[in-house]
């Protein structure tokens, strides 16, 4: 009798945890959902959104955005989207973006790049100024702006670009959740401390006798990174692809000129090159992932690869 009343309450318990999985499933199934273009792009959206939208990237985790393409399903779940938030220049939105908002015309679309000091090429770099609060804006820019040729668009990989990225956004969310204003400014205020203080780290450690003042990395993902600290980026790539014989070799000596000590590698892209260089100039090759979620800490782990250990 006693193992039948065990074996019963288990049933009942079993059952209990089922139906509270299928409310909690339903509960998030029937938030308002954003659709924003990359991994980071929803870190930045999540954290000023909170519990009120369920946040979806397009661009999956491992696949390169310069080159994805959506699948069917994916065009279909955008229609059920309340907006779609942009970064700005990346492959994926070039080639995409006008069929997207032929796809879901009624969808809201948002530039989370406005006003940032955009990189045309490694001549026109120069350092910012002190952030503004977040300024209003259209929800989507002038053709002009969206097909804009030559930028450099990993805008994101810097701590000050991320602060303006970040008040887009709020301005985003409260042009789309009028009664929500309040609360979205709170997490902003509290994002852009994160933001700030995930700043002055890295100032701290690459304001170090023995941080490196140049890097190699296979793919140029961290010129606005490079631009912030004062640092000299060296890209693999030449034009978009893989470089030639000559180029190799200049990057070799450029390596040794400069004392270059680390190349990083990003997963979407083939390391044998950068394989190549390390040999020849007893460098480091270093994985990196700046499409990864965990913006914070991925930045921290490129500052700390750019310190030597004593």
């Amino acid at each position: 009798m006693k193992r039948t009343f065990l074996y019963i309450l288990a049933a009942l318990l079993a059952a209990s945890c089922k139906n509270c999985s299928v409310q909690n499933n339903k509960s998030e199934g029937d938030k308002p959902v954003i659709t924003v273009t990359i991994e980071p792009l929803r870190y930045f959206t999540e954290a000023i959104a909170g519990d009120n939208f369920n946040v979806i990237s397009m661009v999956p985790k491992g696949s390169s955005p310069e080159t994805y393409d959506p699948t069917p399903q994916q065009l279909v779940d955008l229609a059920k989207s309340k907006a779609y938030f942009r970064i700005g220049y990346i492959g994926f939105e070039q080639t995409w973006m006008d069929k997207l908002t032929d796809n879901a015309p009624h969808l809201q679309f948002f530039d989370t790049s406005r006003g940032i000091d955009l990189i045309y090429d490694s001549s026109h770099a120069h350092h910012h100024h002190d952030a503004d609060e977040p300024h209003a804006h259209d929800s989507i820019q002038d053709d002009e702006h969206q097909h804009l040729l030559g930028v450099e668009p990993h805008v994101w990989s810097s701590a000050y670009n991320a602060q303006i990225i970040a008040g887009n956004i709020v301005n985003a969310l409260c042009a789309i959740d009028k009664g929500n204003e309040e609360v979205y400014m709170e997490r902003y205020k509290s994002l852009c401390n994160q933001i700030e203080h995930t700043d002055s780290l890295i100032c701290h450690m690459l304001s170090a006798p023995n941080a490196d003042r140049a890097f190699m990395i296979y793919h140029p993902a961290l010129s606005y990174f490079a631009r912030d600290y004062g640092l000299h980026q060296i890209s693999i790539e030449e034009n978009g692809k893989e470089p030639s014989p000559s180029h190799l070799k200049n990057l070799i000596d450029t390596c040794k000129k400069e004392k270059v000590r680390v190349i990083f590698v990003q997963p979407e892209f083939d390391r044998r090159n950068a394989e190549i260089i390390a040999k020849q100039t007893g460098t480091k090759v270093i994985p990196i992932n700046p499409l990864s979620y965990d913006w914070e800490e991925e930045m921290l782990n490129i500052a700390k690869e750019l310190v030597v250990k004593n």
